[in-house]
């Protein structure tokens, strides 16, 4: 199954709202890369120790668990980051009723910072930010994007 698209006028929305949350000039960049500047604005937020823009936040969250579905592409593992959004990934048995055999949960910054290799699957499980069930629910083989 492929990811589905992210609506470029959402995305831009959502990227020139965080962008003008830290006093930054609107996104003049090519469509293309609009997801990717709007990952990068969501994380210059969190380096600044402000709270992204909630939309900017979900998108953000979207699309990196898109990249996962899109490179790592299956039904095995679900990957939730409540409330923004969850994707099933990694190839192996599908599964197709009821709760997941193999889930990975976390909240936005984690998945952030795992997709972008901030820190890496151990520390993240280390220090409790992400719960982990099933035996095919280690991403750390497909992390960072």
């Amino acid at each position: 199954m492929a990811p589905r698209k992210i609506d470029p006028e959402k995305l831009r929305a959502a990227l020139d709202a965080q962008l003008i949350a830290l006093d930054s000039p609107a996104y003049d960049g090519p469509a293309s890369a609009l997801a990717d500047a709007l990952v990068a604005a969501v994380v210059a937020a969190y380096d600044r120790g402000l709270e992204p823009e909630r939309a900017a936040v979900r998108l953000a969250v979207r699309h990196l668990l898109e990249r996962l579905a899109g490179t790592a592409p299956g039904r095995t593992v679900e990957v939730r980051v409540p409330p923004h959004a969850a994707v099933q990934a990694i190839e192996g048995p599908r599964h197709t009723r009821g709760t997941p055999p193999n889930v990975v949960e976390t909240d936005a910054r984690t998945w952030i910072w795992l997709a972008l290799g901030r820190i890496t699957w151990d520390e993240a499980m280390a220090s409790g930010a992400v719960s982990a069930s099933g035996a095919r629910a280690d991403l750390s083989g497909h992390l960072p994007l």
